[in-house]
């Protein structure tokens, strides 16, 4: 049992390790032609060999961050809700309804968001807004732009959609976990439930949420066919937020089967070198700080 055990164990190393060699010898090519300037050009033209992932980096990264901000929030009232004041015949079916939307396969939330959330968004809040803030510094650069329904903060709301039932069910998990007499404990003494929750259930109950908060951000990090299908898929840098855009998995779907040449190749699998740096580096932030977590909660 122990040699097999060990086996397994290795074996996920070793498969670790695999991707690892796979994804820099890939990209060695396109290092040592484009160099650096790699990572700080957003031209992108394979014909000439004139490559720059920092449209595809940028992508990732501001829909990721969309995507938290509005699932966040959302995830952890709901979660908050169902624990604490939720009536008990409510509480499976709303249970039942966050485990169905994590269920939902990625491409059918791309092919929604392409046919019916897309043209909503576009004559309901791009129009509006877009005419509310013309002419006003700043405001008209970030909401202006081509107004199509397709772009980035279209990409980052489905993408918050889709992270949403993930965080909220391991943050309802988390907080079910905090024992029964600490919160009957703070009633006692007076407290409101929002009292109760800030003071108790959270402190009691972070290591678990930012865990969970981490894995939604992976996910929405990687995601491939749901942003594929509404961000756009514009190589080009503008600073709207309703313009289209690409990320490095949407990048990599649509152009690594037809890679024109080597170099091409190589750059679409240097963006995948870069997308798992992007993800270790989240992944070691999170068990930093739940380290750190840890260490106060011992003080």
């Amino acid at each position: 049992m122990r040699h097999a055990t060990r086996t397994a164990a290795l074996t996920v190393l070793l498969v670790l390790g695999g991707v690892i060699y796979t994804l820099v010898v890939g990209s060695l090519p396109a290092l040592n032609q484009l160099g650096l300037g790699f990572f700080s050009s957003q031209r992108w033209n394979p014909v000439e060999e004139n490559l720059g992932g920092l449209t595809a980096i940028y992508g990732t990264l501001i829909t990721a961050l969309i995507a938290l901000v509005i699932a966040v929030p959302i995830s952890l009232g709901i979660a908050i809700f169902i624990t604490e004041l939720c009536p008990r015949w409510l509480r499976r079916p709303i249970g039942i309804a966050i485990e169905l939307l994590a269920g939902i396969p990625s491409i059918i939330y791309g092919i929604w968001g392409l046919f019916v959330f897309a043209p909503v968004f576009r004559d309901w809040f791009q129009i509006p807004v877009n005419n509310a803030v013309d002419g006003i510094p700043i405001l008209s650069t970030v909401f202006g732009g081509q107004i199509n329904g397709y772009g980035i903060l279209t990409a980052g709301i489905i993408l918050s959609i889709m992270i949403l039932p993930y965080i909220t069910s391991i943050t309802r998990d988390v907080f079910e976990t905090v024992p029964a007499v600490l919160k009957e404990s703070a009633y006692g003494l007076g407290s409101t439930t929002w009292e109760v929750v800030r003071k108790v259930v959270l402190p009691y109950s972070g290591a678990g949420v930012i865990g969970g908060i981490m894995l939604g951000l992976g996910r929405a990090l990687g995601e491939t066919m749901a942003v594929t299908f509404v961000v756009g898929n514009s190589h080009r840098l503008t600073g709207s937020l309703f313009s289209p855009g690409t990320t490095i998995s949407a990048s990599i779907a649509n152009e690594f089967a037809e890679a024109e040449n080597v170099m091409h190749e190589s750059a679409l699998t240097l963006l995948g070198l870069t997308l798992f740096v992007i993800t270790f580096i989240v992944l070691a932030a999170a068990r930093l700080m739940l380290l750190r977590l840890e260490q106060r909660k011992g003080n």
